[in-house]
């Protein structure tokens, strides 16, 4: 049965609006000041929203921050797979249009590099098992990338392709916390360099 309509929306809607409220000034606030440094009652004060309504959407701030990392991370994986499926299908044109789009896409918006590259690590044990889904998702989207390019294939390439993922994971961290960032460009430079010669076959 459909909830009673109210300023002409149904229950569910209301209850789906909130949510949204709640998730976009998450992902504001988490980012800075940060997950720990944000309370309950801040959220509800930006998304306008009850505290009492902030449990009807969320049990509590942990949820919620796996909410916004999950939707970062839902993001940034459509985003890159879309570059790598309309690029050449050559190892180096995958590389770079796969390698390119996740570094100009998460730094696109800084609180979106913060929380994927360093909320996640700073809310802990919230974040552990979303954290090894989205580096399982982003490993596979290289495996994909490379796994039917002639002759790209090393002799482990999920374990390369994780390692891959963590060496792009910190380059993002430096561009969080340096003063002044290093230039993105650099960021795509010096990543594709790591594929390029971790990714070419041996001779």
């Amino acid at each position: 049965m459909a909830g009673r309509e109210y300023r002409g929306m149904t229950a569910e809607q209301r209850l789906a609006d909130r949510r949204e409220r709640l998730i976009t000034a998450a992902y504001t606030l988490f980012a800075q000041p940060g997950f720990h440094d944000t309370t309950i009652e801040r959220l509800c004060s930006t998304a306008r929203i009850s505290n009492r309504a902030f449990y009807e959407c969320f049990t509590n701030r942990d949820e919620l921050m796996c909410a916004v990392y999950e939707r970062c991370v839902e993001e940034t994986l459509d985003a890159v797979s879309r570059a790598v499926e309309k690029a050449a299908p050559t190892l180096n044109d995958r590389i770079l249009a796969g390698v390119g789009e996740y570094i100009r896409f998460v730094t696109m918006d800084v609180r979106r590099a913060r929380l994927m590259h360093l909320e996640v690590r700073r809310a802990g044990d919230v974040l552990s098992s979303a954290r090894q889904l989205a580096v399982k998702g982003f490993s596979q989207v290289i495996q994909n990338a490379v796994g039917d390019v002639p002759h790209a294939l090393p002799p482990d390439l999920h374990l390369l392709s994780l390692g891959l993922t963590g060496a792009i994971t910190e380059l993002l961290i430096e561009w969080v916390l340096a003063d002044p960032a290093p230039p993105v460009d650099g960021l795509i430079e010096t990543a594709t360099h790591v594929f390029h010669r971790s990714l070419q076959p041996e001779t």
